[in-house]
């Protein structure tokens, strides 16, 4: 049996797309897209799904916590859940917020950083980095984000470039899903089930 591990963030979490800031809610296990790839995969591949919100690739976050650095507690959780054949770094969303005032190129690195991490543990085998879908200005997360779709404009090209030079692979969910309206960050239950769908099907060449 073949070993999955996503590590990513609110949306590899479930959190469901916000009315406003006081708005928490949560996709039920079995929708969230790593549930949707897991199932479309079959009995042959195990998932574990590590996502918390807020997390960043490898920046602190001055005002919720340095435990949002995705960097930091990487190696942990590493450990914690080899050996692993596949990890998935779904990262680089909270990077576009405006406080952290990051280029796009800053974002690439951040995750081609995590990568270099990964495969240095000697407990991963092979990556696969994907790209999130563009925000867009909505709601009450849009002053978070502000500035967010024109810092991350080139992040596909940029973040498969990095990826690919640490021997990655790379897969571009904006090219098959989009943010809700709602908010303009989190994803609804059709985007995972489609995002799930179709990353399953490039599993079965990694691994």
């Amino acid at each position: 049996m073949k070993h999955i591990l996503i590590y990513g963030d609110s949306n590899t979490f479930g959190t469901a797309p916000m009315r406003d800031l006081t708005d928490s809610p949560i996709l039920p296990r079995g929708v969230r897209w790593g549930d949707q790839m897991a199932q479309a995969l079959g009995d042959n591949y195990a998932v574990t799904i590590e996502g918390l919100p807020g997390r960043t690739t490898v920046f602190d976050d001055p005002v919720e916590g340095e435990h949002l650095n995705g960097l930091r507690i990487l190696p942990a959780i590493l450990h914690s859940h080899k050996p692993i054949d596949l990890l998935i770094i779904a990262l680089g969303t909270n990077d576009q917020k405006r406080k952290f005032g990051l280029g796009t190129i800053d974002i690439a690195l951040g995750v081609a950083r995590l990568i270099r991490e990964a495969m240095a543990s000697g407990v991963v085998q092979h990556t696969l980095a994907i790209c999130p879908p563009v925000v867009e200005i909505r709601g009450e997360l849009g002053d978070i984000f502000y500035g967010g779709p024109e810092r991350a404009s080139d992040l596909p090209r940029l973040m498969e470039r990095s990826a690919v030079r640490e021997g990655a692979a790379f897969f571009d969910a904006g090219k098959h899903i989009h943010v809700d309206a709602l908010d303009g960050v989190h994803w609804n239950a059709q985007a995972h089930a489609s995002l799930g769908e179709a990353v399953a099907k490039v599993i079965p060449d990694l691994i």
